[in-house]
């Protein structure tokens, strides 16, 4: 074997990407072509309402098995380094032995938007929001630690640590505390300029600093792997391991969206819309956020709750029938919907939908936000319906990229992953209602991939991001229609009237609803 035929043998790249309700490993080649995938899902417990939580444990172990399986299937010997990245705000309370005190809170924990909203509104969150690019929300750790500390002082009183998951399954593996700059910068307690905790953000907060890890940078090389651990995934402990980002940060590169000119949007469950610059900016108003992906990059955009959600949403309580035919045939339920959905002209004759079923982040940035169908006619049918709530999602993306227009430079194009990536009919829409060409990447495991993208920069087989980006491939691209991008362009400032004219009506009824329960 010659010695070139060695380093191809060897340059094989792991990407963990710990998400919300499952884990991904993926292996991925020298060129970033996917090698080996392995999958391990867990629950989402839901105790009470507003909570999400998970086993850190189990997290943990669907981590080990699927590093196991990985690289089982591509041979240790192959393996050039690991890289890391996990789903945005959580937040575990560990006692002084390194065990939690509760389950861990998942970004989908609503149950701190009380104290959210008091701090946005009362106790200058706008302007720590502003050092840290974290909107003061219900999402953000900063306020789950306020809620914990007023609401459970006796599990505060035990904490001797506040971890994101990602810090706890890198301790598992490599016996360490550390949090890497991006991860650290979606908790709004972290200064994007100072690279530091924030000493207001953590005062709101009512943590000390020491209760929070180290920080390092993206790129920070971790120790070896625990002797332990090495030998149940048989690989050598002095593997490579980089400490990687948050996953939309990640999952920017692992889509080639590296420079302002290419936008990225990420859409499953809930989704959000990003671009890469190369220095922090926060929007004046605190509606989008700004994470670090490494010490010259940026990823600036808004998160939305509500993706894919809404088509589960319509399957399961407006066409149960379709979709256990569908089943029954052994076909996708969720095609059956689209094809109707596709019967209806663009901007289903003049029925707009608020996608609002979970409340919203950006640009709302409100949890009492509800949903609604508005200019109902008896003209419309089934097909408007489902379409509208298509077109109500890519709507409100467009709102996001409003709120970055004139400040960050425009996107001249798209590069769009997740689930809703699956269907040409959706993709459309979004191209047509952004009215830019779209792209779907080589591969919808973005965030593992742009994991082993930034592991090759850290170790400096890359000379930089662009290079890593434009290892990425785009396979199914769409242009807008200039017909279908007019009557959106028409309707955008409707929607936009609507969302906001219709909130406090949202909220009252939130309001009455938790009256009528108590």
């Amino acid at each position: 074997m010659t010695l070139a035929t060695a380093r191809m043998i060897a340059l094989m790249y792991i990407g963990v990407d710990l998400g919300t309700t499952s884990t991904k490993v993926a292996a991925f080649g020298a060129s970033g072509e996917l090698l080996a995938l392995a999958s391990h899902g867990y629950p989402l417990e839901v105790p009470e309402p507003g909570a999400a939580e998970q086993d850190p444990g189990m997290i943990v172990q669907a981590t080990l098995k699927g590093l196991g399986e990985v690289v089982a299937k591509v041979g240790a010997q192959r393996v050039r380094a690991l890289c890391f990245g996990a789903a945005m705000h959580s937040i575990v309370p560990l006692d002084a032995s390194g065990v939690p005190l509760t389950r861990a809170l998942t970004w989908a924990d609503g149950r701190a938007s009380r104290w959210a909203e008091r701090i946005r509104r009362i106790e200058g969150g706008a302007r720590v929001a502003a050092r840290t690019g974290t909107p003061p929300y219900a999402m953000s750790p900063l306020a789950k630690l306020r809620w914990l500390r007023e609401e459970y002082p006796e599990v505060t009183a035990q904490a001797a640590r506040f971890i994101s998951i990602k810090e706890y399954v890198l301790h598992a593996l490599f016996g360490i505390w550390a949090v890497d700059h991006s991860t650290a910068s979606a908790s709004g307690l972290f200064g994007l300029l100072a690279r530091d905790w924030d000493d207001e953000a953590l005062n709101l907060a009512r943590v000390k600093r020491e209760q929070l890890s180290p920080l390092v940078p993206t790129t920070w090389r971790l120790p070896p792997l625990r002797p332990e651990i090495a030998r149940e995934l048989g690989l050598d402990p002095q593997t490579p391991a980089i400490i990687g980002a948050n996953d939309g940060a990640l999952s920017n590169l692992g889509s080639g969206a590296v420079t302002p000119g290419i936008a990225a949007i990420s859409l499953g469950t809930s989704g959000a819309m990003r671009v890469t610059v190369d220095s922090p900016y926060v929007e004046p108003g605190g509606r989008t956020f700004c994470y670090a992906l490494t010490e010259d990059r940026w990823v600036v955009g808004g998160p939305t709750n509500n993706g894919a959600i809404v088509l589960r949403w319509l399957r399961d309580n407006f066409a149960p029938t379709d979709a256990a035919y569908a089943r029954a045939k052994g076909e996708d339920p969720y095609q059956a919907l689209l094809s109707l959905a596709a019967r209806a002209p663009a901007g289903s004759d003049g029925l707009l939908f608020l996608p609002y079923l979970l409340g919203e982040r950006a640009p709302l940035w409100s949890s009492g936000a509800r949903g609604a169908y508005i200019g109902v006619s008896i003209e419309h049918r089934r097909e408007h319906f489902l379409r509208a709530a298509l077109e109500g999602v890519a709507l409100n993306l467009a709102l996001v990229s409003g709120l970055l227009a004139g400040r960050v430079p425009t996107p001249r194009e798209l590069r769009a992953s997740g689930g809703f990536a699956r269907s040409p009919l959706w993709r459309q829409i979004l191209c047509d209602v952004l009215d830019r060409p779209l792209g779907i990447p080589q591969t919808v495991e973005t965030a593992a991939l742009g994991a082993t993208l930034l592991a090759r920069v850290a170790l400096g087989e890359l000379p930089g991001l662009e290079a890593a980006g434009a290892l990425v491939s785009v396979q199914d691209q769409h242009s807008p229609d200039p017909a279908a991008s007019a009557v959106y362009a028409d309707l955008l400032p409707i929607f936009a009237r609507l969302a906001e004219g219709l909130l406090d009506d949202s909220r009252a009824l939130v309001a009455l609803q938790r009256q009528e329960e108590d």
